[in-house]
């Protein structure tokens, strides 16, 4: 079956993939040959297919095997125009970014799409295991996570979509530990996947509230192992730029860029862009540091 969904302009499929790292961690995996997306899912019906997604004029095309109900293909579209931004409008941040050399290509690479999971759940927990670690790391803990836990692809059962919070809440810390191998992460993630499943914590409704971006980060900095830095991430998947990722490579840059390579803190990082209002940590996501001042 194929499906085809539309893009405000400007959209850039290749922009959305490389946006970040993500598309590193199972179940993505960026097809090279075609310069797609593809994603492994397991719908609410238990049906665990494998998206095969396309730029197209105006928008993406959707391929998946098999036959699929209306409520599947229904779903299989929310997740994808979630997944890539598809509706998101970046005219305002476009109309600021033309006066700054770093970022006034932004519009014409059809940046600001950052790839987010299908449910702020996977999100989350894939953010938590950036914390405190190695990239190479987060790669390990996630690709252990779906390997133990996920549904297996009908057609290749060594490739799984991510686990459901179901799955997760089933298991126990201690297997976190010493097979996953997630650390002192294990309880964080055990415990937000029983809140999820038991229907004490409403993540997914986060995508959609209409909260000042402080009492949404309130809410995600509620979350066990989430920190300030893993709350800002978060807010930008979810469409709030209000703050920055600080970390070390934001120290690190931002060093290098205003301060001549002399240490600097998070409130070095945080002034360098609170010019750019609502936007800051989209500029400081987007900023060109390989561009000549």
């Amino acid at each position: 079956m194929k499906l085809i969904l539309p893009a405000r302009p400007p959209f850039s499929l290749s922009s959305v993939v490389q946006s970040h790292g993500w598309i590193r961690l199972d179940p993505f995996w960026e097809e090279e040959s075609t310069g797609g997306l593809a994603y492994i899912a397991q719908l609410d019906s238990g049906q665990v297919v494998e998206l095969h997604i396309q730029e197209t004029p105006g928008g993406v095309s959707v391929v998946i095997d098999g036959d699929l109900s209306d409520n599947e293909r229904a779903e299989i579209e929310r997740s994808v125009a979630w997944m890539l931004g598809l509706d998101l409008d970046f005219s305002a941040f476009y109309q600021l970014a033309r006066q700054e050399p770093r970022l006034n290509r932004a519009a014409q690479r059809a940046q600001g799409r950052i790839l987010r999971s299908p449910t702020l759940f996977e999100d989350v927990i894939k953010t938590i295991l950036t914390t405190n670690t190695l990239w190479a790391a987060t790669i390990r803990m996630n690709n252990n996570l779906v390997a133990q836990f996920g549904a297996p692809l009908a057609a290749d059962p060594t490739r799984n979509a991510f686990p459901k919070p179901e799955r997760l809440a089933d298991t126990n810390e201690e297997t976190l530990r010493a097979q996953t191998r997630l650390g002192y992460r294990a309880p964080y993630v055990l415990e937000l996947a029983r809140k999820v499943s038991s229907s004490e914590l409403d993540l997914e409704a986060l995508k959609t509230a209409s909260l000042p971006t402080p009492d949404l980060r309130k809410r995600l900095l509620a979350i066990k192992g989430i920190g300030d830095y893993a709350a800002a991430n978060l807010l930008m998947l979810l469409g709030h730029y209000d703050f920055v990722p600080v970390d070390s490579w934001a120290l690190k840059m931002v060093s290098q860029e205003w301060y001549g390579g002399e240490p600097v803190g998070r409130a070095e990082v945080e002034a360098a862009f609170e010019d750019w209002g609502a936007y800051k940590g989209l500029a400081y996501w987007l900023w060109d540091w390989s561009t000549e001042g």
